[in-house]
């Protein structure tokens, strides 16, 4: 499965090449996701070959596929259940507005990145929903979400400012990542997206699969430094610009400035 994941990934991407390179229209867009299907099989594939040669080794303290091999299969199949969606909609002319968009896509991100895990990491053996966090009674859960929000407040005034100095010697201005809601209803589908179902997803990929796994694997300080890398690297991937020093500075910002609040959240998990 391992070979047959690097070969199926292999030809995905190059099929995804192929389509982004196309003069556009109809034929370059169904290469295009027909080479993301194919890419997303051989990712799938190269994980579960992967959990198979540590679990045959087995003198690893983790087991289970990449961290990096699990954000990239949740990423393609994300866009893929996008296409799944969207394509419908537009078929029946149904064009949703920005709030009621964006919690459509940030909830598909959430339930592929549980459906992704499910798959790959707890279905391996690899870990368990307990040993990522998902366990303990109620009145401690309750506690531990109290602790997180007074550590909340340092957090945000230390990424507010990293973020405002950034800014200011970039000279970028980054844009929001929730729409313009202008009804208290879009103003509730928001905060929806951004504080509740989004940071489910991101934790549970995050810090419940990558943290818990490097931190076994290199230790504790290791595998936080390394996860809060992956965490913020994820969020520039599709950042882009007028210009190239525009988009390098929007990538700039948007990396560095998310560093303290994951390095944080990788501390308190």
């Amino acid at each position: 499965s391992d070979l047959a994941g690097w070969i199926l990934s292999l030809l995905g991407l190059g099929a995804v090449l192929v389509g982004l390179l196309s003069a556009g229209g109809g034929l370059g867009g169904v290469v295009f996701v027909a080479g993301m299907a194919i890419l997303d099989v051989g990712v799938l594939l190269g994980a579960g070959g992967q959990s198979l040669e540590r679990r045959a080794r087995a003198i690893e303290p983790y087991c289970g596929p990449s961290p990096v091999l699990v954000l990239l299969a949740s990423i393609v199949t994300v866009y893929l259940f996008a296409v799944a969606v969207g394509l419908p909609l537009a078929a029946a002319g149904i064009t949703l507005p920005g709030p009621a968009a964006e919690l459509l896509l940030v909830a598909l991100h959430a339930a592929t990145y549980a459906a992704i895990t499910r798959l790959l990491v707890v279905g391996t053996g690899a870990l368990g929903w307990a040993e990522m966090g998902f366990a303990g009674p109620l009145r401690r859960a309750v506690a531990e979400a109290a602790w997180g929000a007074v550590l909340a407040g340092p957090v945000i005034i230390a990424t507010a400012g990293l973020s405002a100095l950034l800014v200011a010697a970039l000279k970028v201005t980054p844009a929001s990542p929730l729409p313009v809601a202008g009804t208290t209803g879009g103003l509730a589908l928001n905060l929806l997206s951004g504080a509740v179902l989004a940071p489910l997803g991101e934790e549970l990929l995050f810090r419940g699969v990558a943290t818990t796994a490097w931190v076994r694997s290199i230790g504790a300080r290791g595998g936080i430094v390394r996860a809060a890398l992956l965490f913020s690297l994820m969020h520039v991937l599709f950042l882009s610009g007028d210009s190239f020093g525009q988009a390098l500075g929007l990538v700039a910002v948007g990396f560095v400035g998310r560093l303290p609040v994951a390095l944080a959240l990788g501390w308190v998990y």
